[in-house]
C-alpha cells in the first residue's frame, strides 16, 4: 500500500483528494494536514508520527514552495497541485529532487481533458503565427494567470517563435487591455468571476480562418484520476516530472 498524506486536506480540492485516496485500493491515507482543523497542522508535525510515502499538496501559492522543499529534503515524494510557483522555483525544486533522489511531480492541471487541450494547442501552434489564451476561474483563485495557461503557453512556444506576426504597433489606452505578454508573445487574459470553476480557451488565427480549442472543468472530480496516476508514477518511476502530459 502507498502511504499518502494530503496537505490542504480541508480545502475544496483537498477534500476531494482525501476521498479519492481513501477509495483507492492501492493507497492508504495516513495523514490529513491543514492549518484549519486538520489532523496535523504542518507537514513536519505529521512526518514525526506517521509514515508518508507520498504527500499531495493542494494548499496556497505562498506556502507550496517551502512545503515542497521540506518534503524533498526529508525523503518524502511529493505531488504538487498548487499553482503559483515561479519558473526559477520550479527549477530549484527540480535540482533539489535530483540532488536528493526524491521524486517530485508538479502539474498545473491534473484533468486529462485539460492536458489534452494543452497538447492539441502545442500541435496547432506549428501552423498558426497568431494565438492568445483566455482562462476563466472562480473569484477565489489567488494567482493569475493560471498555471494551466502558463504551461500551455510554454508548450506552444516550443512550436513557434512568435505569435504576433503581422500585428500593427499597439497602444493600450487602458493598461492591461491586451493581457499579459508571455512566452514568444502569447497574450494571456485572466477572468475571475463567480460561476466559473476552471475553463480555458486557446485562440488561433490566420488569414481567412480561426481555430478555438477549449476545455471546461465543471467539478473537481475530473482531477482525481490524474492525481492518482501521478502518485503511482512517482512510486514506480521516481525522478522529477513537470506536467501530466509527460505520462499520458
Amino acid at each position: 500500500m502507498i502511504k499518502v498524506a494530503v496537505c490542504g486536506a480541508n480545502g475544496k480540492m483537498g477534500k476531494e483528494v482525501v476521498r479519492a485516496v481513501t477509495n483507492a485500493d492501492d493507497m492508504e491515507l495516513t495523514a490529513k494536514i491543514d492549518i484549519v482543523d486538520g489532523e496535523f497542522s504542518s507537514i513536519e508535525e505529521a512526518h514525526k508520527s506517521k509514515d508518508i510515502d507520498v504527500l499531495i499538496d493542494f494548499t496556497q501559492p505562498k506556502s507550496i514552495y517551502e512545503n515542497a522543499k521540506y518534503c524533498l529534503s526529508n525523503g518524502i515524494k511529493i505531488v504538487v497541485g498548487t499553482t503559483g510557483l515561479k519558473d526559477e522555483q520550479i527549477k530549484e525544486l527540480e535540482d533539489l529532487s535530483n540532488k536528493n533522489k526524491v521524486a517530485c511531480f508538479i502539474a498545473p492541471n491534473f484533468s486529462t481533458g485539460a492536458v489534452l487541450m494543452m497538447m492539441f494547442a502545442k500541435t496547432a501552434a506549428k501552423y498558426f503565427n497568431n494565438a492568445e489564451i483566455i482562462e476563466f476561474h472562480h473569484n477565489q483563485k489567488k494567482d493569475a494567470p493560471s498555471g494551466t495557461a502558463i504551461k500551455t503557453a510554454q508548450m506552444m512556444a516550443e512550436s513557434n517563435a512568435d505569435f504576433t506576426v503581422g500585428n500593427c504597433p499597439e497602444t493600450e489606452t487602458i493598461e492591461g487591455s491586451r493581457g499579459g505578454n508571455s512566452y514568444n508573445n502569447i497574450h494571456i487574459h485572466s477572468v475571475r468571476m463567480p460561476g466559473y470553476m476552471a475553463s480555458q480557451e486557446v485562440l488561433f488565427g490566420s488569414s481567412g480562418q480561426t481555430l478555438s480549442i477549449r476545455h471546461d472543468s465543471t467539478n473537481r472530480e475530473c482531477y482525481m484520476p490524474g492525481i492518482l496516476m501521478a502518485v503511482r508514477y512517482l512510486v514506480d518511476k521516481g525522478g522529477f516530472t513537470y506536467g501530466l502530459d509527460n505520462i499520458l
